[in-house]
């Protein structure tokens, strides 16, 4: 398993109830499930699976991350699954090494290129292969599924809205933390990502004499986001120097309701 976050780690699970031996690498720490075993390298791994299933996100840097020199490290005549993203492995790649039988089936139910409708015409260069499963990516497609996305989406709005955190956000950098026990008040600010921003805030926050107990900033491209707990009350004119400055995106004041 090449990548062993929320999805990688429930296949671990259940292909370890089918009998298999599971070995995974992550690029972040994660703890083993089971008898699951991490692996240092990808290339150990590759050499050491007879079956390669790929769990990674589809963020720019991981365009074609799985290309021919990955596909030359597996063990000859092993099989390759990519239910990510499409943009993460090299269909042509691919498709040679199925031709030549160094790779003996693989499933696939993500695309470079996909259909924008129904109806619309599918193509693959791996359409030809008879040892190869071609699905549509529809898993979160059926009525249960649906439900319980909405519940989930829901549920980190209001972790926005009432906390200021960002997980999985897909638009801001992301910050789980809840508002600690002895906070007041949560500072919450969207900003731009330039240098200095942070010194200016704080130079903001001490001269007014605030009491702050946690303070959290991430980056992401041009934006950053900080939250900045503060357990005594909130000076004056604070939150209006803040808002006016030139890095300022959005600012948000969070209370603590008792």
């Amino acid at each position: 398993i090449v990548g062993y976050g929320s999805i990688g780690s429930q296949l671990s699970v259940l292909a370890e109830a089918m009998g298999m031996r599971v070995l995974f690498y992550d690029i972040a720490e994660r703890l083993a499930i089971g008898n699951a075993r991490r692996l240092r390298s990808l290339d150990e791994l590759l050499a050491s699976s007879d079956i390669v299933s790929l769990h990674v996100d589809g963020r720019p840097a991981n365009r074609n991350f799985f290309g021919r020199d990955q596909m030359d490290k597996m063990k000859p005549g092993a099989i390759l699954i990519n239910l990510s993203r499409g943009s993460i492995v090299d269909i042509n790649a691919l498709s040679d090494k199925l031709a030549d039988g160094s790779i003996s089936g693989a499933g696939i139910d993500v695309y470079p290129e996909e259909p924008d409708a129904n109806g619309d015409p599918f193509d693959s260069p791996l359409i030809s292969f008879p040892n190869v499963f071609l699905t549509p990516h529809i898993g979160g497609s059926t009525v249960e599924a649906q439900e319980s996305i909405g519940y989930f989406v829901t549920g980190k709005l209001m972790d926005y809205w009432r906390k200021g955190a960002t997980e999985l956000s897909v638009n801001l950098p992301h910050i789980a933390s809840s508002p600690s026990l002895d906070s007041l008040y949560r500072i919450s600010w969207i900003h731009h990502n330039t240098p200095g921003a942070l010194a200016q805030v704080n130079q903001v926050f001490a001269n007014a004499g605030a009491n702050i107990n946690r303070q959290i900033l991430a980056t992401e491209g041009d934006i950053g986001y900080m939250v900045t707990d503060l357990s005594g009350d909130l000076p004056p004119n604070t939150v209006e120097q803040l808002a006016e400055s030139e890095q300022n995106i959005r600012l948000r004041v969070l209370k603590r309701e008792y």
